[in-house]
């Protein structure tokens, strides 16, 4: 399916298709977008001419109206498809027509959900209405503004989207007269609307970059305006289930919230899939196997080099994200690839501990066959052997990444096991000497 002939992101019973948009965003490399993308949503009355006109400024193939067939609905639900040969990457999304028979009694509410989607989503929203409408109390356009100055009010004070106006069939009237009737219009509108609490005294340009489409249509630069705060790409398919599901639901929506799920869902899915490349790699892997064979050279300074590669990676992926969430989630992949690598550490632990300890106690003997005080030679040799011992884990090459507790336990275990390994020279110690005096 060629990705600009559309795909129906939700049909007209309000049901999203989560396979479809998981093939668009795979097919047409949208996921790897990062930043670099554009939402582009464009609504209006029924049969008005927005999928003509998405089709001819964007190079689309959205599903128009024949005329010889009547003006009945032609666009049902929600339609997205890739826009060909404008950069940055730009989706366009169709919207099913407002004050349609087609849907009775359940337009209005149809159409506030949609309404709501397109600004939660999109970027630029494009108004598509009749020239005759403008100034008129009854107009079949006026609905939809109120509607969509309502949903803005709701909500709070987001990244500015742009409403762009696409006044379609002027006669000869000048359009500077219509740009004038038409803010004058709109300033109508939003001062009608009833204002929140949390929106008093708030202006119409607080929300809104109002803009007209004239012969230009669009300047690709201005599509990537003020996207410091948009998130990456790779997480439009979970944002935009949950919003929908959460409009549907008619619960609030609470978009600083979904920012958070989402950095959550998408920080974790990174994270396994780091992990689990790195479980699979082969440096590890030949690393461990080595390990079992007897002590390896620089072990935790090229273990750290590995983990470091993939947290790396992790860190690039998600520089878009939540800092809270995605730091939290760098800890938690970090202990789980320490609990990865905990049985290699363990061995290598082990191997220490036999050429440590075979090291204290034949340092130790020949110094006692020299006549030297014991007490004396073994505080010596076992801060020695303790010290090579510490050299030989490069525990904090292997641990620098990890959480401190994590390192303090490990540090903490190898004390431990070093002190009784010690203690058993010692004692060890104790009867070479009485066996010595013995004779």
């Amino acid at each position: 399916m060629k990705m600009e002939e559309g795909m129906q992101l939700i049909d007209g019973n309000g049901n999203f298709n989560v396979e479809g948009l998981k093939d668009f965003m795979t097919t047409t490399g949208f996921a790897h977008c990062g930043r670099s993308y554009a939402i582009v949503a464009i609504i209006g009355p029924q049969s008005s001419g927005k999928s003509t006109l998405m089709n001819h400024v964007f190079g689309t193939n959205f599903k128009m109206l024949d005329a010889y067939k009547g003006r009945g609905q032609t666009t049902k639900g929600i339609w997205i498809a890739r826009c060909n040969d404008i950069k940055p990457f730009t989706v366009a999304m169709d919207f099913e027509g407002t004050d349609s028979n087609a849907r009775g009694e359940d337009n209005t509410a149809f159409e506030r959900q949609s309404a709501l989607f397109a600004l939660a989503i999109a970027d630029i929203i494009f108004i598509n209405m009749w020239y005759k409408d403008i100034g008129l109390e009854h107009a079949a356009s006026r609905p939809l503004l109120k509607t969509v100055f309502q949903v803005m009010k709701r909500l709070f004070k987001p990244r500015k989207r742009t409403l762009l106006f696409v006044l379609r069939d002027h006669s000869k009237t000048p359009f500077e007269y219509l740009e004038t009737a038409l803010k004058e219009d709109i300033d109508r509108i939003w001062a009608s609307v009833a204002e929140p609490e949390t929106s008093r005294s708030v202006g119409l340009s607080d929300f809104f970059n109002v803009a007209h489409l004239r012969q230009r249509f669009i300047c690709p630069r201005d599509l990537t305006s003020d996207k410091r705060e948009a998130e990456p790409a790779s997480g439009f398919f979970i944002r935009a289930e949950k919003i929908w599901k959460t409009i549907k639901d008619n619960k609030d929506l609470d978009l600083p919230a979904l920012k958070v799920m989402v950095a959550t869902v998408r920080c974790e899915e990174i994270a396994k899939e780091k992990l689990r490349r790195f479980t699979t790699d082969d440096d590890w892997l030949a690393l461990k196997e080595a390990v079992q064979a007897g002590p390896v050279s620089r072990f935790g300074a090229t273990l750290s080099s590995i983990l470091e590669s993939y947290l790396s990676q992790y860190d690039t992926e998600v520089m878009h994200y939540d800092q809270d969430v995605r730091n939290a989630k760098r800890r938690q992949m970090e202990s789980q690839a320490l609990e990865v690598v905990r049985n290699a550490y363990v061995t290598i632990l082990e191997h220490l501990y036999s050429s440590t300890l075979e090291s204290f106690k034949t340092s130790l003997e020949q110094s006692l066959n020299k006549g030297k005080g014991f007490a004396a030679s073994a505080r010596i040799f076992a801060q020695s052997c303790f010290l090579v011992f510490d050299q030989g884990c490069e525990v904090e090459s292997l641990f620098e990444a990890g959480e401190t507790d994590t390192w303090v336990s490990v540090r903490n275990l190898l004390e431990s096991k070093t002190e009784r390994k010690a203690r058993e020279a010692a004692a060890a110690g104790r009867v070479l000497m009485r066996m010595k005096d013995s004779l």
